[in-house]
């Protein structure tokens, strides 16, 4: 598969449960030395400021190698205000990417620009796609349009951003996310996991999406779990806690048809290995075999 020529593979901090800068479940320097002895050539930054920002984020980097893959930013779109407000925590996470040299623009960092949660579909993750948009029909020129205003802000600081639909967010069905494809220049981000349990086809969207597919995160999950935990009034939390996002291989996301996929459409760029894990204390040497096995994993799905 040409693929592996084509790509790098990130691990992301939200594999240990980290989702707050003041999380304190693992040591940076401790993941990214995991990182770098499990064969991972980047890592997504996690919440800005967990792995440093400025001199202390590069040099961080450099001293194990470990390049970065790009970051969440999450911004209120639906609220003119609120939308205002948030370009300073734009303007901070651009200050940490750009002071991460890349050593090939195919590979330097991603702003993943989003959504914050949505609390009705925060408390019921995965809405189905025959229902209406929480964003009405008239709302949607002006979210697109603060949309395309933050990743024009992206470029005039040199990084090329993504849009990353999400579970419990105002995008969060494969038909919102084409919608805003429609209404923007902006790339996708490309999540499996999260695209499955939204009602999604992953291997279909690679082949709709391909030449809008910036960044990439590969997530596993479990429909059945899915299905259980909504079913007993669960929400996105809840998912994540009964192993809604399940180790690579492990779930019903078909990969092999994702990554033919990718590979069909010349794709290059990150490959972000993301398997959600609760944000609270989890035992460090489960975690850390557990992404230890997930490079593992797609390295043998890559041959």
């Amino acid at each position: 598969m040409q693929l592996s020529g084509r790509t790098r593979v990130a691990g992301a901090p939200v594999n240990h449960g980290i989702y707050q800068h003041d999380d304190t479940l693992l040591d940076p320097d401790e993941l990214l030395a995991a990182l770098s002895r499990d064969g991972y050539d980047g890592v997504d930054s996690g919440p800005i400021g967990y792995l440093g920002t400025g001199e202390a984020l590069a040099g961080r980097l450099a001293a194990t190698g470990i390049g970065l893959a790009g970051g969440w930013v999450d911004l209120r779109y639906a609220d003119p205000d609120g939308f205002s407000a948030d370009l300073v925590q734009l303007d901070a996470a651009l200050d940490a990417f750009t002071a991460v040299p890349a050593d090939d623009p195919r590979f330097a960092p991603r702003p993943t620009l989003a959504c914050p949660g949505n609390p009705g579909r925060m408390a019921r993750p995965g809405t189905p796609p025959d229902l209406t948009s929480v964003l009405p029909a008239t709302a949607w020129p002006e979210f697109a349009a603060r949309v395309q205003q933050a990743a024009d802000r992206c470029r005039d600081r040199g990084l090329e951003p993504v849009f990353h639909y999400h579970l419990g967010t105002d995008v969060e069905t494969e038909a919102e996310a084409d919608r805003l494809l429609e209404l923007t220049d902006i790339a996708v981000c490309l999540d499996t996991g999260h695209l499955l349990l939204a009602g999604g086809d992953p291997v279909a969207a690679v082949r709709r999406w391909a030449g809008r597919i910036g960044q990439v995160h590969l997530k596993d999950a479990d429909l059945a779990v899915h299905e259980r935990v909504r079913a007993a009034g669960g929400g996105l939390a809840d998912v994540v806690a009964a192993g809604g996002f399940c180790a690579l291989g492990t779930g019903d996301v078909d990969f092999a048809g994702v990554l033919a996929g990718l590979d069909a459409i010349g794709y290059t760029g990150w490959l972000v290995i993301e398997q959600d894990a609760p944000a609270h204390r989890r035992d460090l040497d489960r975690t850390l075999a557990d992404q230890r096995a997930n490079r593992r994993w797609l390295e043998e799905a890559l041959r």
